[in-house]
């Protein structure tokens, strides 16, 4: 999604989770700016973003980071379930709270890449895809409260993806991976880049994508 952004001429801030993961970030897209932050810790990207100079206005906030791991309910335990909650819901939710003084002003957008499993709760799955579900209220509450300060709010939900978590629960799972049986993250990117053109007039709220082909 950077890629495309930054292709656009978009001016980038980005979110990277240690000091290594951000000098990869700044090597591939010089211009823009790094916060570094881990989204495993919530509670502290308030510190994180302070002395930043972050921008007074955004145009748009894009969540796309994520975890997840397999197991049933019965192997899953407290500390796993913390974790995805804490990166996959509580972040999201925290980082829009103290962005949204510069979403106002710019009357920007925030999306959520959400899953088919925020839609539908697969077996062996249980943490993620309730961590998804709540993105999904996440979404919808925010959407509702912000409606009248200008604020767009759109929930992507891909299918199976080609992407290293992808990869990595194939693995768990014992199942063969097939890339070309999985939507690209440019397909996917793609699509947020046209939700993210609309004309102000209009919102797409919830954007399904399926592989297919």
């Amino acid at each position: 999604m950077a890629d495309l952004l930054a292709a656009r001429g978009h001016t980038l801030w980005l979110l990277a989770r240690d000091g290594s993961r951000a000098q990869a970030l700044g090597e591939r897209h010089p211009g823009c700016r790094i916060v570094v932050a881990d989204l495993a810790e919530p509670a502290l990207l308030q510190d994180r973003l302070k002395g930043q100079e972050l921008p007074t206005r955004l145009d748009s906030l894009l969540h796309v980071a994520g975890v997840a791991e397999a197991g049933t309910v019965e192997e899953t335990g407290a500390a796993a379930w913390e974790h995805t909650l804490a990166v996959n819901l509580t972040a999201p939710a925290e980082l829009t709270r103290l962005l949204l003084p510069a979403l106002r002003a710019g009357r920007g957008q925030v999306v959520f890449m959400n899953s088919g499993a925020g839609l539908h709760a697969p077996p062996r799955l249980s943490a993620y895809a309730a961590s998804k579900f709540g993105l999904k209220a996440l979404a919808e509450s925010l959407r509702a409260e912000e409606y009248g300060r200008g604020i767009r709010v759109t929930t992507v939900y891909p299918g199976e993806t080609d992407t290293p978590m992808q990869v990595r629960l194939h693995a768990q799972f014992g199942l063969p991976y097939d890339p070309a049986a999985h939507m690209s993250a440019q397909t996917v990117a793609a699509a947020v880049a046209t939700a993210l053109d609309l004309p102000g007039d209009a919102t797409v709220s919830d954007l399904t994508l399926r592989p297919g082909g």
